[in-house]
């Protein structure tokens, strides 16, 4: 390619498999990175009440916001959207109340670190789902 102008296929020999990143496709990946980023931080933390706080509320994080998620993505281009993300953002709302109000005193988990570890994990996890919606705007990208 010439110029910095990136053209497919160019400097290749013989068919080439290609396939899309999809909307999917990168929901999954940032499903990973941000529970990657939490096992990090959650180790991070040392041992203790600290660090098994932080990596029970990112599971449960992640066992909410994964469906709801998926649920998101698959409505993209429907008339359901908006109610799927507003389905969404209650069970997320809902989480951090249940987790206040209910595991945490039943439990004996710290609270700060259970509510900083859930709202992190949640931002992080809502950050892929508004990244993967505006993406999904745009023209598909190909990955080899």
């Amino acid at each position: 390619s010439r110029g910095g102008h990136y053209e497919p296929g160019a400097g290749t020999q013989g068919p080439e498999r290609t396939r899309q990143v999809t909307p999917r496709r990168r929901y999954l990946a940032g499903l990973g990175i941000v529970a990657g980023s939490s096992l990090l931080l959650a180790l991070a933390l040392g041992r203790g009440d600290a660090r098994r706080t932080v990596l029970l509320v990112a599971a449960l994080a992640l066992a909410v916001q994964a469906p709801l998620g998926w649920w998101l993505v698959r409505s993209l281009g429907t008339p359901k959207f908006t109610a799927v993300w507003v389905a969404g953002m209650a069970g997320r709302v809902a989480l951090i109340g249940v987790t206040a109000f209910v595991l945490v005193p039943a439990f004996g988990w710290p609270l700060g670190p259970a509510l900083f570890g859930l709202a992190g994990m949640l931002v992080g996890l809502l950050l892929v789902e508004v990244l993967v919606v505006m993406r999904a705007g745009r023209p598909n990208v190909e990955a080899r």
